[in-house]
């Protein structure tokens, strides 16, 4: 997802650094080649790789082919001093609580104060993610809950964690339509916010249509 999410952002112009984990070991290949864990090329297979899936993906990412290399690839242990550059950081890893935040409390110690930090989280509170960060970093805090695959699906919902400034939901707000296209929805640090509970709910509902009148799954459909 962080490779599209920055793919949709070289759409529309900006320059960012795209970053993921170091692989624990080598595969076949780079033993038969002589390459080392130390190796950059190797330390940056994984980033490579959603990369290189984004360019490859149908529908396409990217608006066209040239768009790319507004992306910079690096990992989360060599060139996660980068964040000290950056104007927004948007964590995108693993749906884990614990995962988030061992990543950002690594963030927090580059990131510079006023820059915005947010989260791409489906439904992890918003406020236990970031819970015990500095003041300035919860007032730059909030959720961009983008869905799959950012360029076509539409909605983007943001939500406030317990202390984020109301500046930096417009601010956040006002991009993301201006110039990424979107439209926002601004949720409550509830379970799953809005969309993924109203799908549920659907879904739920489906299946009861399905047992109380016993309609087949196209039935349902139609």
């Amino acid at each position: 997802m962080g490779a599209r999410i920055a793919a949709h952002l070289a759409n529309a112009g900006v320059h960012c650094w795209l970053l993921d984990i170091v692989p624990a070991e080598l595969t076949p290949e780079e033993k038969a080649r002589g390459m080392a864990l130390a190796d950059t090329r190797v330390r940056n297979r994984i980033v490579r790789a959603g990369l290189e899936a984004a360019q490859k993906a149908r529908p396409a990412a990217f608006f066209n082919p040239a768009a790319v290399a507004r992306v910079t690839i690096g990992n989360f242990e060599d060139n996660l001093a980068w964040c000290a550059q950056a104007d927004w950081i948007v964590e995108a890893v693993a749906e884990n609580l614990a995962i988030k935040r061992q990543l950002l409390q690594k963030v927090a110690a580059h990131r510079r104060p006023g820059t915005i930090v947010s989260t791409n989280t489906s439904g992890l509170p918003i406020r236990q993610i970031a819970e015990g960060f500095d003041d300035d970093f919860q007032r730059h805090w909030a959720g961009t809950h983008f869905f799959n695959p950012p360029r076509y699906m539409k909605l983007v919902e943001l939500i406030p964690g317990p202390a984020t400034s109301p500046d930096v939901l417009d601010a956040l707000a006002d991009f993301c339509d201006r110039r990424l296209g979107k439209g926002i929805v601004r949720a409550k640090d509830t379970p799953n916010f809005i969309a993924n509970r109203i799908g549920t709910f659907s879904i739920l509902t489906s299946l009861a249509l399905m047992v109380r009148f016993g309609m087949t799954v196209e039935e349902v459909d139609a």
